[in-house]
């Protein structure tokens, strides 16, 4: 048995760092590039840089246009993040924690959110926003990222909050707290690990979203991060290390999203299924 664990454990490990290299590599090449003139590129892509050209970000930054682009991305992304995230939290709270004659229907509308698939609804929500008017707005993107991620912000919250014991709330209830303090002072606080999770898994989906911003937005100073760099590609296909460049810079929020939450990613995504 000893040696069938060891020969598991072995493979195991082997596949991750066989998967981890696979995903590393690709990413290390980009910025390693980014780094070198267009010529020393032409000549040895695999090769590192003889000297460091910070200056390809600079002209990246300015030629992509990106200043423009990363701030509608930030307001976007960040806005349809907070939304969801409170709206599944207080969904995922009541679900867990409260008894009512609708509960499982609606646990139930919530988990079938999750087999839609999301490309399929694309020309539905175009006609939904040209009717509201709202096409070309911000608001033509954060209304359908929050609808796409609410299902799954649900089904992780709740399965993370329905393992609490119910002594949380009977002690806030002897101390006098009504519902809504209970969820804000007891209850979200010690939901961090899973409130990373779907933190960590909006973020990742909203920043880098293609296909709805391309057919819902179409004024240039509304585009987002990936509109922008999809058409920086198109302009400067001579200069691959532009390129570079933009997408390393294009990268740097989601490394710094993941590090600051990483501590919590894993226990979170475990404790919601596990307890669930």
């Amino acid at each position: 048995m000893k040696r069938k664990s060891g020969l598991f454990q072995l493979f195991a490990y082997t596949f991750l760092g066989l998967f981890a290299i696979m995903n590393i590599v690709p990413l290390f090449w980009m910025v390693v590039n980014s780094f070198k003139q267009e010529q020393e590129y032409a000549i040895s892509p695999f090769s590192l840089p003889d000297t460091l050209q910070f200056s390809n970000y600079a002209r990246a930054w300015e030629v992509a246009n990106m200043d423009t682009y990363f701030l509608n991305s930030i307001i976007i992304t960040f806005a349809s993040l907070i939304i969801t995230v409170l709206l599944g939290a207080i969904a995922a709270y009541f679900l867990s924690r409260f008894q009512f004659k609708l509960r499982g229907f609606t646990y139930g509308l919530f988990l079938l959110g999750m087999l839609v698939p999301i490309h399929a609804t694309l020309i539905p929500i175009f006609l939904i926003m040209q009717k509201l008017y709202l096409l070309d707005t911000y608001w033509s993107l954060i209304l359908p990222y929050t609808a796409f991620h609410l299902s799954l912000t649900v089904f992780i919250l709740e399965g993370f909050m329905r393992g609490f014991p119910k002594d949380l709330e009977e002690s806030g209830v002897m101390d006098g707290a009504g519902v809504y303090r209970i969820f804000w002072s007891i209850i979200l606080p010690i939901t961090r690990p899973a409130l990373a999770t779907v933190i960590i898994l909006n973020f990742i989906y909203n920043w880098n979203e293609y296909l709805f911003a391309l057919v819902l937005i179409t004024s240039t100073e509304l585009k987002t991060l990936p509109l922008g760099l999809a058409n920086f590609a198109g302009i400067e296909t001579a200069s691959l290390t532009l390129q570079m460049a933009a997408l390393t810079i294009a990268l740097i929020p989601i490394l710094i999203f993941y590090l600051l939450l990483q501590k919590q990613l894993v226990n979170g995504m475990t404790a919601g299924a596990v307890k669930g």
